[in-house]
């Protein structure tokens, strides 16, 4: 296949596998002036499939660095209010969101902490709706990536600038399952087989996990009514889309009170434009006692200081060390990427739909039944090849689920 062949799969597969745009719907696009090329494909093909409107909200990452540098400390305690109006229009008419991903991993790099979190929290509180709706899937949604130069250099800083792009571009595509054969067909398959390793998990009702690695030693409780879910999610319409694209895991929730040990991080998180690494955090009843970071300690300090919510856990995904990312042997600096190349946690807002009859619950019913939230979700990755996870029974029973990180059954 040419290069633009590629391109032209992997905006229909966006368009029709990813988001599933049916006839009538309006469908937003949050993008950067990277990625225009791409866009633009998307937008045809979304046409294509019936879209009534396509509405796309360009920024330019030198803008937005701009703003972080220049911009008055109350711009950041503040959110617009025509982007949450926006928003909202497409949850009351059951539209579908997109965002095209092009992170340069080091775009805010040097911004005061203190910045960062304020405009974290600003936008957190003011699309409370927003994000109740794509965290209980009340409508579709879906990620895709499309390389930058700047992130391009930072994965491949070896190459020069167009061959770094290229670079990136075709390990995009094989993480998508694009260059051979049917794609749509391939993600068909590939989504039955997760579906596979849930419902043995689901069939197991596992009390406790208990992860052992270097620098790991963590125990995390599971509500009694957990589900195990992958990346195939529907609608509360019953719409079938995938959130992110590639999806390589398994995912449920913690008891936010559960959660004992502590845990390293295998993988860099790139956080708000900057990058957290080398970080071991503690556990106790839930609660992170104490966060060591050798990179972004004040930010990673700022992050878990957001809300009641953000120093506790609202996602557990499971991921073999042999999945098609991890064996790219790429580290990509982007969460999307290597979240699905190793288990991995997240920080902060659960999924209410990892737990029965959770999607129709209001967030201040979430906590009653033992889910954390917040207006944090940042994943990072604890995966490696040497990582082991036993499934504790209800009668104390530990039974293997990963063996030297990969699935032992």
């Amino acid at each position: 296949m040419t290069f633009q062949e590629k391109l032209e799969q992997y905006a229909e597969l966006t368009v029709k596998v990813g988001l599933n745009v049916r006839k009538g719907q309006i469908l937003l696009i949050n993008a950067t002036t990277d990625t225009q090329e791409f866009t633009r494909l998307v937008v045809k093909k979304a046409y294509e499939a019936g879209a009534k409107r396509v509405q796309v909200n360009y920024t330019d990452p030198l803008q937005t660095r701009m703003h972080f540098e220049m911009a008055p400390d109350e711009a950041f305690r503040e959110y617009p209010e025509w982007s949450v109006a926006q928003r909202d229009e497409v949850i009351d008419t059951d539209g579908a969101f997109l965002w095209i991903d092009a992170e340069d991993p080091d775009l805010l790099t040097g911004i005061p902490p203190k910045r960062l979190s304020d405009a974290q929290k600003s936008s957190g509180k003011a699309l409370e709706r927003y994000r109740q709706a794509i965290v209980s899937d009340k409508v579709a949604w879906s990620i895709v990536a499309v390389p930058s130069d700047k992130w391009a250099e930072k994965v491949f800083g070896t190459l020069e600038n167009r061959e770094a792009v290229e670079a990136l571009w075709e390990a995009i595509f094989k993480t998508v399952r694009i260059g051979e054969g049917d794609a749509v067909e391939k993600w068909r398959k590939h989504i039955a087989d997760l579906e596979t390793k849930a419902a043995v998990l689901n069939s197991r009702r596992y009390k406790k996990l208990h992860y052992r690695a270097p620098g790991t030693d963590l125990t995390i409780e599971l509500p009694g009514a957990h589900i195990w879910a992958t990346g195939a999610a529907k609608t509360a319409g019953g719409t079938p889309f995938i959130a992110n694209m590639p999806t390589e895991e398994v995912y449920t929730v913690p008891l936010k009170t559960g959660v004992n040990g502590y845990v390293s991080n295998t993988k860099p998180l790139v956080y708000q434009g900057n990058i957290i690494d080398g970080f071991k955090l503690t556990f106790e009843n839930g609660k992170i006692i104490e966060a060591e970071a050798e990179q972004g300690q004040e930010l990673l300090d700022e992050m878990l200081q957001t809300d009641e919510g953000s120093a506790s856990l609202g996602e557990v995904a499971l991921v073999p060390h042999r999945s098609p990312i991890s064996d790219s042997g790429i580290l990509f600096y982007n969460t999307l990427f290597d979240e699905n190349a190793s288990n991995h946690l997240a920080i902060g807002d659960s999924y209410p739909t990892c737990l029965e009859g959770g999607r129709d619950l209001e967030r201040s019913q979430l906590e009653g039944v033992g889910l954390n939230v917040s207006i944090v979700h940042e994943d990072f990755m604890i995966g490696s090849a040497e990582m082991d996870i036993d499934g504790i029974l209800e009668n104390g029973t530990a039974e293997p689920v990963f063996r030297n990180g990969n699935w032992a059954f």
